[in-house]
């Protein structure tokens, strides 16, 4: 991975990973270049052995041992903890230009972006991915060999965002559990160590059939789940979607709804979760979560209610020294850029606090609205109800409902358990009442500018108008 910064002459560079091992076995390759490795309790080594060749742990000593080299690479692990040394700030800017003569490189191996202004210029900054799945088979090749197990390709594609000793561990716990390649216990294990991270949470899923109506909205993610299969690599990549609303309406599941429908696993990224009270700390943050999402592939990513973790996004650089608008930026970035198998599902409740830069063309394949439901919608919804808390509640009642949002439709069913139906549905005032003017407005808003979501009623038969009967001058209706 570093081959062209090296012919090209770069002295210093920084790799960002939490796998260090790992950067000594994947970052070393046969050619014109030696490869060392340094730290601090073991002096240096060759990259990827056990075995030390110079007993240096001063680390300014290290970097005058690499000055005497010729066509050499030292990975210095953890030297970000060092910097603040004035001997080694000026050790490495004494040796930059040294290194690009003799074909030297330092290589800065370490978790974070933490440089000092004076050597911002000096290194470049190269991300070490995630293992992909081929990496991620190899690690079972290897454990399941000696057992003679077989490795199991979906439990590899699964594992998929960890790093290497995550995907070991997970894959020695289904070893030990159930004598293969288990991919439940690796998508459960998985859940777990994204959830300790603090950056991601994975949910379950939630069947389509649990949702009633929204037909629109589901036709749209099956006729896009397409293009996510080998056959129609052809098609573009859809990016995701945007669901504007009342709140109560659907939005939400729909978003769980979604992975179901593509066969995916839904990951919650929490935005505002993710700011951080240190400098520099939420930008990592985010950075970190969609390095994660992006190797992680094939998944549904969860915004929920987006406008809330942005906003304050014009105000920032006055209100938190701009680290929204870091976060902001880097998101835009990513939901443009981003070419890994991801669909994003973002809900806002108000679309208009959102900055109109995540609403253009390229961030979202489409922006939808989902509405209060139809009578069509709210007999589905019905139904779905008496089958949750087994009541038999006649179908009939779904007028009376109108203006009811699903949220409060459930919350109906709910009351009635205690008392009768007339009752309980007194007893919930709707939303579609108490916030009838921002209702209203959110409608006028998304009329001619977002997709309609739901299912529209049954319309009558269309009565055919002919200008005059037979014979007649007068109109006539049939």
């Amino acid at each position: 991975m570093l081959i062209d910064y090296l012919k090209a002459g770069f002295p210093a560079i920084s790799i960002l990973t939490h796998e260090p091992a790992r950067a000594e076995k994947v970052i070393p390759f046969e050619g014109h270049w030696r490869f060392f490795a340094w730290d601090c309790m073991r002096g240096i080594r060759q990259a990827g052995s056990a075995k030390i060749l110079e007993e240096i742990r001063d680390p300014v000593d290290a970097i005058n041992w690499l000055n005497a080299s010729m066509d050499t690479v030292l990975l210095m692990h953890n030297l970000h903890l060092f910097l603040d040394s004035p001997e080694i700030i000026q050790g490495i800017q004494n040796g930059a230009e040294l290194w690009k003569s003799k074909g030297n490189c330092l290589v800065m191996v370490s978790p974070i972006i933490q440089m000092r202004p004076e050597l911002k210029t000096v290194f470049t900054v190269v991300d070490l991915p995630l293992p992909d799945t081929d990496d991620l088979y190899q690690i079972q090749q290897e454990l399941g060999g000696p057992l003679s197990i077989k490795p199991n390709r979906k439990a590899a594609r699964l594992a998929r965002g960890l790093s290497e000793q995550e995907a070991e561990c997970a894959y020695a716990l289904s070893l030990v559990k159930r004598r293969y390649f288990s991919s439940r216990i690796v998508s459960d294990l998985k859940s777990k160590t994204l959830r300790a991270t603090g950056l991601l949470e994975v949910w379950s899923p939630e069947h389509f059939s649990n949702i009633g109506g929204l037909s629109a909205l589901k036709q749209y993610i099956k006729s896009r789940a397409k293009a996510f299969t080998p056959e129609n690599e052809h098609l573009p990549r859809p990016k995701g979607l945007l669901l504007c609303g009342i709140p109560g309406t659907g939005k939400s599941l729909s978003c769980k709804a979604a992975a179901s429908i593509l066969g995916w696993p839904l990951i919650r990224l929490d935005i505002g979760a993710l700011k951080g009270s240190l400098v520099g700390e939420s930008e990592k943050k985010i950075r970190q979560a969609t390095q994660i999402i992006s190797s992680f592939g094939e998944c549904v990513v969860w915004l929920d209610e987006i406008e809330k973790a942005l906003s304050g996004v014009k105000s920032s650089g006055e209100t938190d020294a701009g680290t929204t608008s870091g976060m902001f930026s880097h998101l835009l970035t990513w939901l443009q850029e981003n070419t890994s198998p991801v669909f994003v599902m973002a809900t806002a409740n108000d679309i208009t606090k959102l900055p109109p830069e995540i609403l253009r063309a390229g961030r979202f394949d489409a922006i939808f609205m989902v509405d209060l439901p139809s009578n069509r919608e709210r007999r589905e919804i019905m139904k779905i109800m008496n089958a949750r808390y087994g009541t038999n509640i006649s179908l009939e009642f779904a007028d009376q409902l109108n203006g009811f949002s699903g949220a409060e439709i459930e919350q109906v069913f709910r009351e009635s358990l205690f008392t009768d139906f007339g009752t309980a549905l007194n007893a919930v005032i709707p939303l579609s009442r108490t916030m009838r003017e921002e209702i209203d407005a959110l409608r006028n808003w998304a009329r001619t500018r977002a997709r309609a979501a739901n299912t529209p009623d049954d319309e009558p038969e269309t009565r055919k108008i002919r200008t005059s009967a037979p014979g007649s001058s007068t109109p006539t209706v049939q």
